[in-house]
């Protein structure tokens, strides 16, 4: 079999494929067998008739069309593979010759993988935020875990800022109570603003015995209408909060003095913070290498990655027993919000694939067999399986074992950016990259930032989602 490619336009391609007479006869000879098994031919058992007495009864026509429709998949996908052609889309098969006899040749034009420029790659400037650990931060998640252990104090003077009110709310849209905004003695932290900004600006400066009327907007935008609340106000509550002394961390932690409790807490997030940095660094050098990138991505791709996107969101919705329409209404989008979010999602997506394509073309990036192993070991263990097992899967699979080739290639291209990038602290200062290096713990688990497990004895002292992003 011969192959030649030729260009077109629009991101597309012509493989002219050559099939010798005497490799095509093995696929007819084959078609003939196939024929067999199912003709029915009197003195003969199913699949026993000799090709002769086939080719006399049914011609060597339909045995030439059957060895086409199941042989011209396999030389398609053999003509890929020896021309290195990255096809993105099913091919446009046309046969030129071998209908009715002799050699066979057709043309597959098929929409290939763009291969893109990234000027300026080299030199990045990502932002993360400063892995080094300060006195303030240190500061701030003692004060989160001292409010932990506040008391609430009736107060005769007006309400402000961190104080908590005992109110009565009630809202109401043309009339009807709205679900989830009418309550009694319901305690609400001034200038939380967990319900409506605008319920904050009211609170600041009310007295006990105050009522308030106000209308807010709906989250829904399609309605019009406002949302009226009336609120009384029936207590005003401050937090007393407790000394900081070794009493007070003796009974807050399993440590004995304040210092311990303070060097425990920077241990904490001297381990978390450069864990969110580094993940900060990865996103930063793909959002400014996507910015890179000026050409729009086709839209086969796109619309792949936009169905992949959307399988998993509901296999995830699914997993926690909700719809679609459920996270529509719990998130307040509506349904062409997400579409667009799905959608600019997956442009992203595309460029960042085909942008890392192209630094790993331009580094000569390679994959070992080693690298693939290793991966493939990853994967059978994070699926709970033999590695052998999933090996014999991918082997099966067209395509498969290129996919995760390429998927080992972008990492690595990954890797190259995120070692070469310059980094910097959101104040502009340079970070240096040891300061970004996991500890020993960390390399054993190299958990993401939202996954860390801030432990702080009794309590958890913060979440990553509260560390800055």
């Amino acid at each position: 079999m011969r192959t030649t490619v030729e260009p077109l336009e629009g991101n597309r391609v012509k493989l002219v494929v050559e099939v010798d007479e005497s490799e095509f006869e093995r696929a007819v000879d084959a078609a003939f067998r196939r024929i067999a098994r199912e003709a029915r031919i009197p003195g003969f058992r199913p699949g026993k008739a000799p090709r002769r007495i086939l080719e006399a009864r049914i011609g060597v026509g339909a045995a030439r069309r059957e060895a086409l429709r199941e042989s011209l998949p396999e030389y398609y996908e053999q003509a890929m593979v020896e021309s290195a052609v990255d096809a993105i889309a099913p091919p446009e098969i046309d046969i030129t010759s071998g209908q009715d006899g002799g050699p066979v040749a057709f043309d597959a034009v098929v929409e290939v993988r763009p291969k893109i420029r990234i000027p300026g790659y080299e030199h990045l400037r990502v932002t993360v935020p400063d892995p080094r650990v300060s006195d303030e931060e240190v500061d701030a998640q003692l004060e989160r875990l001292r409010a932990q252990f506040g008391e609430l104090s009736v107060v005769s003077r007006p309400a402000r800022d961190g104080d908590h009110v005992s109110i009565d709310i009630a809202g109401s849209l043309g009339g009807e109570p709205v679900e989830g905004l009418t309550a009694d003695d319901y305690l609400y932290e001034v200038g939380s603003g967990s319900i409506v900004p605008e319920l904050d600006q009211q609170l600041r400066g009310a007295k006990v015995g105050d009522i308030f009327v106000f209308d807010v907007d709906h989250p829904d935008p399609d309605e019009t209408r406002s949302i009226r609340l009336r609120v009384l106000v029936k207590e005003v509550k401050e937090k007393v909060l407790p000394e900081v002394d070794d009493e007070w961390a003796n009974e807050a932690s399993e440590f004995d003095t304040v210092a311990e409790l303070r060097e425990h807490l920077r241990s904490r997030l001297a381990d978390i913070k450069p864990a969110q940095s580094r993940a900060a660094l990865e996103e930063g050098v793909l959002a400014a290498l996507v910015e890179l990138v000026d050409e729009e991505p086709p839209a086969t791709l796109v619309d792949a990655e936009i169905e992949r996107q959307a399988q998993q969101l509901v296999t995830r919705l699914q997993s926690q027993g909700l719809s679609v329409e459920d996270y529509l209404e719990a998130s307040g989008r509506s349904a062409d919000e997400l579409s667009r979010q799905l959608r600019q999602r997956a442009v992203d997506s595309v460029k960042a694939d085909l942008a890392l394509r192209s630094v790993a073309a331009a580094e000569g990036i390679q994959v070992t067999d080693e690298e693939i192993d290793a991966h493939i070991h990853q994967m059978a263990h994070q699926m709970g399986e033999k590695p052998a097992d999933v090996r014999r899967r991918l082997h099966r699979a067209d395509g498969a074992l290129q996919a995760v080739r390429s998927e080992v290639e972008r990492a690595k291209a990954l890797q190259w950016l995120t070692e070469h990038a310059e980094i910097v602290d959101e104040h502009g200062r340079p970070v240096e990259r040891g300061d970004l290096e996991p500890t020993a713990r960390d390399e054993a688990t190299e958990a993401s930032p939202a996954e860390v497990d801030v432990e702080s004895v009794h309590l958890q002292v913060a979440s990553a989602e509260e560390q800055p992003a």
